[in-house]
């Protein structure tokens, strides 16, 4: 049998550094071994909620054309949306998730289904928690350290820990963009990248 393998990251720092993309390679090739081999690899930078995903196209095509299966480390590498998972389906390219080899059309709706319900259960977590930070009085927005005295430094640092808890539920959803941060907390790149910065300073910086 031969393999068309697909990988997906979230970020460009995962693309570049390899983080994610590695573990995902070796799942894919401890899977593969004695089954078949890899003849195509085909890696994508995307959020998990965008459906134009070019790597993928062009994943499904040399597997159409070969004959192949296309191949993925985990079902949620695909996307956490059941009317993508669907359509993929209906695309007649047999493919297989290592984590899930033995699934069937309607096990791979399922967990695309329980999948999707995760993600809009994360922001709907994040909406109640950052309503809650404004009541208690959290300003959202984050200035730069150089434009603002010690004192509305610290405060900066007080906001920034207040949302700590949401930033990490975030990330360990994979949601690990700046854009994908800012989409969730409702502030523009600049302010999380300002947010993950206080946020990696030592305590008492």
């Amino acid at each position: 049998m031969e393999y068309v393998a697909y990988y997906r990251v979230s970020t460009q720092r995962q693309g570049a550094s390899g983080l994610g993309l590695e573990a995902q390679r070796a799942t894919v090739e401890t899977f593969t071994a004695g089954r078949g081999a890899i003849i195509a690899e085909f890696t994508e930078v995307e959020s998990g909620r965008l459906a134009a995903r070019p790597q993928l196209e062009a994943a499904l095509l040399a597997a159409k054309r070969s004959k192949a299966t296309l191949v993925i480390a985990k079902l949620d590498r695909l996307a956490r949306n059941v009317a993508f998972i669907a359509a993929l389906l209906e695309n007649h390219v047999p493919f297989v998730a290592c984590d899930l080899p033995e699934a069937n059309k309607f096990v791979l709706h399922v967990m695309a289904a329980v999948a999707q319900h995760e993600a809009q259960a994360i922001s709907e977590r994040t909406k109640l928690a950052l309503d809650a930070a404004k009541r208690r009085g959290v300003r959202l927005g984050f200035a730069r350290d150089a434009s603002v005295p010690h004192l509305n430094r610290r405060r900066a640092r007080q906001r920034a820990e207040a949302l700590r808890p949401i930033v990490e539920e975030l990330r360990a959803r994979g949601v690990t963009s700046l854009r994908g941060l800012g989409r969730e907390l409702g502030l523009c790149p600049r302010s999380v990248s300002n947010l993950l910065r206080r946020l990696a300073e030592p305590a008492g910086a």
